[in-house]
């Protein structure tokens, strides 16, 4: 496998090892290229392709390498790419769904730096951080936290409060976000726009805060999971449009298409509970129960108001999962 590729971020953005109180170089070292590859017939395989690539962060000197679970959900081949130059195999302990945090074992000795885990409730608007790439300084950007705020993805998909940072860094993909203290705050998840009051919107990314895996981390090393029951998915992709929730897609063979749910049809509540936002929309379904529960929804479409009962699902069943270790 190739060693990190040769393209750079601006100097204009990179960190400067004055401007921070750590060793920014011994924090940045802690940092891996991953790639995966993924089986043409896996459920993810047509939306997130079948080779990812992104960055992962080791937490563990024994090669633990946390990422965003995206870039190795259903993978058969993993590939770390460390800071030397080496390249070795790594094996998916596991993925959490809720969060989106993904974990890798090397399966080599790696000898580098692990990051520790700060506190990223204790993360401010305005505060200078790094968002860090394999590759060191050339990839990573010296950037502010410009927003901490609930995100909703139209996968059924809710942080209470994700983290945002700016400038963006262009390969975001399970990228470290280190605070002022030099420790591991958050995994970068997205790129995004954010609207300014003058001039073009600004690119910015979107990143998991660390605080969320301290209490599913033991569950996630031994189970691949969390130990807890899955909620509910119906496996449908909703976004707003002029203050409604429209449906722009359906996960082949999930319970909605089963269902009849369709493209275009406007949802307008669930469980007689009118909903307002995409965060409103699967909070309100999760709260019907575990995954099996049948959840009514009403939904407008060509003029008619109808209730569909979806009899949801467990996301992970539909999955490939990591082999038992």
């Amino acid at each position: 496998m190739a060693s990190v590729s040769d393209w750079k971020v601006p100097s204009s953005v990179q960190p400067k090892p004055e401007d921070y109180s750590y060793d920014l170089d011994l924090a940045l070292a802690s940092m891996v290229a991953l790639r995966a590859t993924v089986p043409t017939d896996a459920f993810t395989a047509e939306t997130l392709g079948t080779e990812r690539a992104g960055n992962g962060v080791v937490i563990r000197s024994t090669g633990l390498v946390l990422t965003i679970g995206y870039l190795i959900t259903e993978a058969d081949t993993i590939w770390l790419t460390l800071s030397d130059g080496r390249s070795v195999p790594g094996h998916v302990l596991g993925y959490d769904q809720e969060t989106g945090f993904g974990l890798v074992q090397a399966l080599a000795k790696i000898d580098m730096p692990a990051l520790a885990f700060g506190q990223s409730g204790k993360l401010s608007v305005g505060e200078r951080v790094v968002v860090a790439g394999a590759g060191r300084r050339h990839h990573s950007v010296a950037a502010r936290v410009v927003a901490k705020l609930e995100f909703a993805g139209y996968w059924e998909y809710v942080l209470d409060e994700a983290i945002f940072t700016a400038p963006a860094h262009p390969n975001w993909g399970g990228t470290a976000l280190i605070g002022p203290g030099g420790d591991l705050l958050g995994i970068g998840s997205l790129q995004l726009q954010h609207a300014v009051d003058k001039g073009p919107a600004q690119n910015i990314n979107m990143m998991v805060p660390i605080d969320l895996l301290p209490p599913i981390f033991d569950d996630l090393v031994k189970c691949g999971r969390r130990n807890a029951p899955a909620r509910p998915w119906l496996g449908f992709y909703a976004t707003e449009v002029e203050n409604r929730l429209v449906v722009v897609g359906l996960a082949d063979r999930g319970p909605a298409k089963r269902a009849d749910l369709r493209t275009g049809d406007i949802l307008l509540a669930v469980a007689g509970t009118e909903v307002q936002d995409l965060a409103s929309l699967f909070r309100r379904i999760w709260a019907q129960g575990q995954a099996g529960v049948e959840v009514p929804i009403t939904v407008y479409r060509d003029g008619d108001t109808m209730e569909l009962h979806v009899k949801s699902s467990e996301r992970d069943r539909f999955l490939k999962g990591p082999s038992l270790h």
